[in-house]
């Protein structure tokens, strides 16, 4: 796993001063920035096919486009890296509707540099670990989407534990065709035995 596609920082505030500080000391802590000036300046990046890894640190009181409008739209969009919300003016249904919606975190100003820094690096991690289990799911769709139609008929009667015997008159086929396709789906699964079978479709 390429590190640098999870471990960044998409940062979107419409005050240049405020973008370039917070860059400035993300940058300084080892995080990957990447700065946005409006809301809208990362929807074309998103638009234009670009797959955004890591987190989304949005300030709230942006113009045209707020962070929680920007937020919604990003759900529009499928988006669903960890949010963290930054704002002066942060009041609890406002806290309360971005949490609702996804928001990892919602900071208030003034926090420390700390605070921010430890925040964004727990919503990497999670961002990491979200990266990797989509891999995983896209693994396993694609080694289920290698099997043929007789392969699958055979895969689910294995995996509940029926007889090679029973298969192949449940199938009309001989013994031994039901040996061969059940060694495909253990090959092309990556599994050695009906039980193990069983437990990777039931985790799948």
């Amino acid at each position: 796993m390429n590190v640098q596609q999870v471990g960044e920082v998409h940062l979107v505030d419409d005050e240049a001063v405020v973008r370039d500080a917070l860059a400035f000391l993300l940058g300084s802590r080892g995080l990957l920035v990447r700065t946005y000036e409006s809301g809208q300046a990362l929807l074309d990046q998103i638009d234009q096919g670009v797959r955004l890894h890591g987190v989304l640190v949005l300030d709230v009181r942006m113009e045209p486009m707020s962070g929680l409008r920007l937020h919604d739209e990003l759900l529009q969009r499928g988006v669903r890296n960890p949010v963290m919300f930054l704002s002066g003016h942060g009041d609890i249904p406002m806290v309360v509707e971005a949490l609702k919606k996804g928001a990892f975190d919602f900071l208030e100003k003034p926090y420390s540099d700390n605070t921010l820094v430890d925040r964004i690096e727990q919503a990497l991690a999670v961002e990491a670990a979200s990266y990797v289990n989509d891999a995983r799911v896209s693994e396993r769709k694609a080694r289920l989407a290698s099997l043929s139609d007789r392969e699958r008929e055979v895969m689910t009667r294995v995996a509940a534990g029926k007889l090679n015997k029973v298969i192949a008159d449940e199938l009309h086929i001989a013994v031994r065709t039901v040996e061969v396709h059940r060694a495909r789906v253990f090959s092309k699964l990556g599994v050695r035995s009906a039980a193990e079978l069983a437990g990777w479709l039931a985790s799948a």
